[in-house]
């Protein structure tokens, strides 16, 4: 007889705008990070544009040369500015219970760097299976790929197209800097409002319901 068994699940989350606000941390960290260096970065603007790496960000401040050094300065500053003062996005703690719920796994992929990713969820008492930082866009695949990934949520083009790389089903959600139309342009096999659609879709698409399954 064959097994009906089905197969583990593992989703991954990106972080920024997908499963935290790290707004409020960010411009706060910035500001900062103003006062401590004398050059002067938008916080406002800054935060805008989350998602690549912090280095992508400095270069609009920053000559090439110091970037690095304040890169890792930043960094440094990071837990003291910007842990507290970071929420948990509507949803984010429904969609990692959902998945858990269905038999899964669920891990965090993200661009920040990882031990201050790893302070955020253990902040607001979020704990993944796994935390794999210091990743971009297509580079996400590489931990997508090892984890066996079936579907990669995430709030940025990026994270689209590092689920597409992967292989994984690519569930976006509108709550970042990018619109509704434009992560269903860079190929989003579904587009949420924010998290909290997440676990009616993970339903859905476990019960066969296919990638249209509460498309926002």
């Amino acid at each position: 007889m064959a097994s009906t068994t089905r197969p583990a699940l593992t989703v991954g989350f990106d972080l920024d705008m997908t499963l935290i606000d790290s707004r409020p941390g960010i411009r706060a960290c910035y500001l900062a990070l103003t006062e401590r260096t004398g050059t002067y970065v938008d916080a406002d603007l800054a935060v805008t544009r989350l998602g690549p790496p912090l280095e992508e960000e400095l270069a609009h401040w920053f000559p090439a040369e110091e970037i690095a050094a304040t890169a890792d300065l930043y960094r440094e500053m990071y837990p003291t500015y910007a842990v507290a003062a970071t929420p948990a996005l509507p949803g984010a703690r429904e969609a990692i219970a959902a998945v858990r719920e269905a038999g899964g796994r669920a891990i965090v992929v993200t661009a920040k760097y990882e031990p201050n990713a790893k302070l955020h969820l253990a902040h607001l008492g979020i704990e993944p299976d796994a935390v794999i930082g210091n990743l971009w866009a297509e580079q996400k695949a590489v931990a997508l790929r090892e984890h066996g990934a079936d579907v990669y949520v995430g709030d940025h083009l990026g994270d689209v197209r590092g689920a597409r790389t992967a292989g994984a089903h690519s569930v976006a959600v509108a709550s970042g800097p990018c619109s509704a139309e434009e992560l269903r342009a860079a190929g989003a096999d579904v587009v949420l409002t924010d998290l909290t659609g997440f676990p009616e879709w993970l339903a859905g698409y476990r019960d066969g319901a296919g990638p249209d399954a509460a498309r926002a």
